[in-house]
């Protein structure tokens, strides 16, 4: 049975420590529901109900064009080795770009990227654990190195082209506002 608690116990954050691999899940009022893998050095645990993580760009923006629209968001982490359990943290998520105020606040918790999209910022209202006794065992091997090895090849420049391409608007066509808060002006980038 699962148990409820309201904000993470030190128990749950050394957890959180040890996962390779989360899962970020959003949805505005209508639309689709959006779930994205997340890896790498990207998450911090900010106290007990805050956390913090750092979105990369990819193919889709889908979790900030939600958060603008509605504000809920969960982090799911869940065992693949040891004692199986199940961790979400739900909450409300604020999405931060590198224009915004706050940024500078949470930018220097996590490694440098060019591929910096977004930071999201989620308030803990409720924590959730559970058996995961049916999630099966994974090992891992190691982080990919793919999205860092393209992102430098793109550069600067390259990063900001791809978001005027891919990272404007959401697959239901809600707007992520990706350039107007990075200070990107769409008429000086060319997309050829």
């Amino acid at each position: 049975m699962g148990q409820k608690f309201s904000e993470l116990d030190k128990r749950h954050i050394g957890f959180i420590a040890e996962q390779k691999i989360y899962f970020v899940g959003t949805a505005a009022d209508s639309g689709n529901v959006n779930l994205s893998p997340k890896g790498g050095d990207s998450l911090r645990v900010i106290n007990s109900k805050k956390i913090a993580w750092l979105n990369l760009t990819g193919s889709g923006n889908e979790s900030a064009s939600h958060v603008l629209k509605n504000s809920r968001m969960t982090l799911m982490f869940c065992a693949f080795d040891g004692k199986p359990l199940i961790l979400r943290a739900y909450g409300t998520a604020t999405v931060l770009h590198q224009h915004d105020e706050t940024w500078s606040d949470y930018c220097d918790l996590f490694p440098f990227s060019v591929a910096s999209r977004q930071i999201f910022v989620l308030d803990i209202d409720l924590v959730q654990a559970s058996c995961g006794m049916s999630v099966p065992y994974f090992t891992y091997d190691g982080d990919r190195d793919d999205l860092a090895n393209w992102s430098k090849k793109q550069g600067k420049s390259g990063i900001e082209k791809y978001w005027v391409k891919k990272n404007q608007k959401s697959i239901d066509g809600f707007e992520t506002e990706i350039l107007e808060r990075a200070g990107i002006e769409d008429t000086r980038i060319s997309e050829a």
